[in-house]
């Protein structure tokens, strides 16, 4: 068997409360820089980041905080933040360990929002690079129930779901389950569902659209969703406000000139579409602001994509090649593509094939986005 190569954390984005991003001036990096975290070990196996802050791990079970706020803990074995709350898993005494909910801004100091002891059996594992396994957080050990935001804190799963991973968006769940069907619920007005509605479901359902599909990933953005097949199929569906489906967006339009009318049609596949009356050549300037139904997305030169991230309104895929397309709103910098444009088309961050590196994972914050690699050609 290989030898696991070495490899490192890059981030790039949204820095504006001291997160570590690199060394980029002011409050935001445009292009990829090595993560340098004093406190947490170089072997970083865990990145999960919210709006103000970043929480690491690294594989000695040292958790450090990044950004708003302070604080370190040892003896972790995962955990999830956002930013109503931070939660920990804990190793704890025999068998079992401890889930515990802290406010960001006490984290690690004080008293707990809520701790509960939970069994390991069925944990998952964090694989290199710390891309998220079977069970990993939000997704608590068993998959029988996960972490909300809100309270209550501790959501128990349907047993039939049989879990392996769940993603949490603003206002939207997304279940993937062992058999590749994937199960939405929550907020429906943005189509971040996938369900064809702007309605909102209270339970899982499953996504019809995606039947029989097998999927590997999921992953759940500001208002919008992202999935990945089992044959490296990338489909997105939601809110396309700056780009973020890589489809024609209201907000990428009005940055080259104003639009004073719009005319709004409901297209065959259910998205709603949306033009300027008139154009610069006197034609339609048809966007869409809403694609309710999954919609295929092709990357250029035909790449399969592995990994898929969402950020509040970037999306982020790596391909099996190793190679990192980032598309979306682009203004703090979160695409890596050396300035803050948005873009509404899959776009190649030059940055890791320029250093010969190959992209194994990627996490997204909501502004901000880290990226784990490891050199080309290296066992």
């Amino acid at each position: 068997m290989a030898e696991e190569r070495p490899g490192a954390w890059f981030g790039f984005g949204f820095c504006g409360f001291g997160q570590a991003l690199g060394s980029g001036p002011g409050h935001q990096v445009h292009s990829p820089e090595p993560l340098a975290v004093p406190g947490v070990g170089i072997d970083i196996c865990r990145v999960s980041a919210s709006w103000s802050y970043t929480r690491l791990l690294d594989r000695g079970g040292c958790t450090e905080l990044s950004g708003s706020g302070s604080g370190a803990v040892g003896g972790c074995r995962d955990l999830w933040a956002s930013e109503a709350l931070l939660a920990v898993l804990r190793s704890g005494p025999g068998p079992g360990a401890e889930l515990q909910i802290w406010s960001p801004g006490a984290a690690l100091r004080g008293e707990h929002l809520w701790v509960q002891t939970v069994v390991l059996e069925a944990a998952g594992e964090l694989g290199p690079g710390g891309e998220a396994q079977a069970g990993a957080l939000p997704l608590l050990p068993g998959a029988c129930a996960y972490v909300s935001p809100r309270p209550p804190f501790y959501r128990p799963l349907a047993p039939e779901l049989r879990a392996r991973r769940l993603e949490l968006g603003t206002e939207h769940a997304l279940l993937l389950d062992a058999s590749g069907q994937v199960f939405s619920w929550g907020s429906g007005r943005h189509g971040q569902l996938g369900h064809g509605t702007l309605e909102a479901e209270l339970e899982p359902r499953l996504l019809e659209a995606l039947q029989g599909l097998p999927m590997a990933e999921v992953a759940a953005g500001g208002w919008h969703s992202v999935c990945v097949s089992e044959t490296g199929d990338l489909y997105t569906w939601g809110w396309n406000e700056s780009g973020q489906l890589a489809l024609p967006s209201r907000g990428l339009a009005e940055d080259g000139r104003t639009v004073t009318k719009e005319a709004t049609r409901l297209a065959v596949d259910g998205s709603e579409v949306k033009g300027a009356a008139e154009g610069e050549d006197g034609a339609p300037a048809p966007f869409i602001a809403v694609q309710p139904f999954p919609a295929l997305l092709d990357l250029p030169l035909g790449s399969d994509a592995v990994k898929a991230s969402c950020g509040s309104r970037h999306t982020a895929v790596v391909t099996r090649a190793g190679e990192l397309y980032t598309w979306g709103w682009g203004k703090y910098g979160q695409l890596g593509h050396k300035d803050t444009n948005s873009l509404d088309r899959p776009c190649r961050v030059e940055y890791f094939v320029d250093k010969q590196l190959q992209v194994k994972t990627v996490t997204c914050g909501p502004w901000n986005t880290y990226v784990y690699a490891v050199e080309q050609g290296k066992s």
